[in-house]
């Protein structure tokens, strides 16, 4: 590999770790999980991968291999709290950052820069939805007619004590 191929590919791995940390830099600005520094790591690695993979191998095997390894990163994300669970948009994030290092590693730009910025968009309406959802729960609570607390269990019937 001549250095003008070597500058090429550096220039890949600089703009997977550019794309990343934008998303991160969402992340953070939220007070979310998986910040600039996490998210630039997580991206420009999957670059660094799917760079080895066009110098030496399959690039479908390293693909397959960066989505499972980012897969278990991901469920180390996700936990449980109380009857929900936390940091499922956080292991999504990383999950996505993965395939966009693997786009800019591939010399896909267009498509890498452009889902980024989808990304972000897409991230940034989650409070959005958010207020719009809870607007819509408190008109429906305070409708006069309408019973107040939890909906009624449709189990068998039987309650706990």
């Amino acid at each position: 590999m001549d250095s003008g191929e070597q500058l090429e590919l550096l220039a890949r791995l600089l703009a997977a770790l550019l794309l990343g940390g934008l998303v991160g830099l969402q992340r953070e600005y939220r007070g979310h999980e998986a910040g600039i520094r996490t998210s630039a790591l997580v991206c420009s690695g999957a670059a660094t991968f799917g760079a080895i993979s066009l110098q030496f191998t399959d690039d479908a095997r390293i693909a397959a291999a960066v989505v499972q390894g980012i897969g278990f990163i991901g469920a180390g994300l996700i936990f449980q709290q109380g009857t929900g669970f936390q940091g499922v948009t956080t292991a999504a994030s990383v999950w996505v950052l993965a395939g966009i290092g693997l786009m800019a590693a591939l010399d896909l730009w267009l498509v890498a820069v452009l889902f980024t910025g989808a990304v972000i968009v897409l991230l940034e309406l989650a409070p959005v939805s958010d207020w719009v959802f809870e607007a819509g729960r408190r008109r429906r609570r305070g409708r006069p007619g309408r019973r107040q607390g939890p909906p009624p269990s449709r189990g068998s019937g039987d309650r706990e004590g």
